[in-house]
């Protein structure tokens, strides 16, 4: 009696056993192909330290459940080529919602990260529960738009500036966002009907770059977004560095003018204030106003249709003024990133954000700041360059954001 009640007990638990180990093994094949986009059995093999039919009863386990794909032959090799597996781009797709205080984009993505629709919304993100209503309401039109069944839809991640509590689902600079507090995930969960991602908008920009841009293969990285805000990336030994609360970042608000302007957050003087895209345009129209010698001068009769395209515009057709206060603009930047590189000790630091096509105005004034006020030490191991993803660092770092933990818990 005793013998049999300790087989029966322990059979479920062995065959659990074993069903952990291959998911623990499907969970690397999955997020492998999401890294390296293709490779072969023999590959996955090696990787997994497995056998051949092992790895086969896995990829096909995969290849049922649409996860995974035969996509061709590998190049290269003697007599019979070897199938290239990839991950399956016909189904699984994911929403990106890029939430922002000039815009709304709604962006579908299949699993290796292409752009299958793309919608640009005239929605800015204000501190109102109808934000979210509307957003509802553009998601569900931009998904009959882009004909993606909502059944082939595994996932919502959304990307929004603001001190995002990612353990809570909380975005604390808009209280109002929620009703009564409650959960912005599961809200719009409910709403949608599908598992939703809330990620604050620089930290999935550093991920971006972190997995798919410049700082790919780098363990401590920094990235400046430099939006109508400015904000700092962090990703120390290869994860984003979230704080305590998720807050960790915020150089936008490190006080570099005592006697400065009034920040929206209510402090004087942070640097945001002067460096921020939005403060740009303030003082180039506030200038503009006073009589500024400027190519600018053209807008003065209504300096409000001056915005940062413009600035940057009127610099590269060899404007003094506008070249100027992109100088400054990155010389004060530099300040700000000394505090972090002394505090990070970064390999790299990637500029991104609206202020990335100003790049040949700001980077070497933000090196010259750098150097001024930081140990050259912390320099000696450092780069700094600007993004590769030509905008687009944000949605792939949402997309990371989301997929590298649906295939953790696959």
């Amino acid at each position: 009696m005793n013998t049999a009640f300790t087989i029966d007990e322990e059979a479920p638990i062995s065959q659990s056993v074993v069903d952990y180990k291959k998911n623990q093994k499907q969970r690397k094949v999955l997020a492998h192909l999401y890294s390296e986009g293709t490779c072969t059995l023999a590959h996955l093999t090696r990787m997994l330290h497995s056998s051949v039919p092992s790895v086969t009863s896995l990829v096909e386990e995969l290849i049922d459940n649409q996860w995974v794909t035969p996509i061709g032959t590998a190049t290269g090799s003697n007599g019979r080529r070897p199938v290239l597996f990839g991950l399956n781009t016909k189904s699984h797709y994911v929403a990106v919602l890029d939430v922002s205080t000039h815009d709304t984009k709604i962006l579908f993505m299949n699993v290796q990260r292409k752009v299958i629709f793309r919608g640009d919304y005239d929605l800015r993100l204000n501190d109102n529960p109808s934000f979210l209503t509307s957003l509802v309401h553009y998601f569900h039109n931009a998904l009959a738009d882009s004909e993606i069944s909502i059944d082939d839809l595994i996932a919502v991640g959304i990307s929004m500036p603001g001190l995002v509590d990612a353990r809570r689902g909380l975005n604390l600079t808009y209280k109002n966002l929620h009703q009564t507090g409650e959960s912005l995930p599961q809200w719009l969960s409910a709403e949608l009907n599908k598992p939703v991602y809330l990620i604050n908008d620089t930290k999935a920009t550093v991920l971006g770059e972190s997995r798919f841009g410049g700082a790919q293969g780098k363990k401590q990285v920094l990235a400046i977004n430099i939006d109508w805000g400015v904000g700092l990336g962090i990703i120390v030994n290869g994860e984003v560095f979230q704080g305590a609360s998720g807050f960790a970042g915020e150089l936008g608000h490190i006080q570099v003018d005592p006697d400065g302007e009034l920040c929206f957050c209510g402090k004087i003087g942070c640097l945001s204030t002067i460096t921020s895209a939005s403060a740009l345009v303030k003082r180039a129209q506030t200038d503009i106003l006073a009589g500024q010698v400027s190519k600018l001068a053209t807008f003065r009769d209504h300096v409000d249709q001056i915005d940062i395209d413009e600035v940057i515009n009127a610099a590269n057709s060899g404007d003094s003024y506008a070249i100027d206060i992109l100088h400054e603009t990155g010389y004060q930047l530099g300040k700000g990133l000394a505090i972090a590189i002394s505090l990070f000790n970064p390999e790299i630091i990637v500029v991104d954000g609206v202020l990335f096509k100003a790049a040949a105005f700001i980077l070497n004034t933000i090196e010259q700041a750098i150097s001024k006020y930081c140990l050259s030490d912390f320099r000696n191991d450092m780069t700094i360059e600007v993004t590769q993803l030509n905008g687009t660092a944000k949605w792939l770092g949402t997309h990371a954001y989301m997929m590298e933990d649906i295939f953790a818990n696959y």
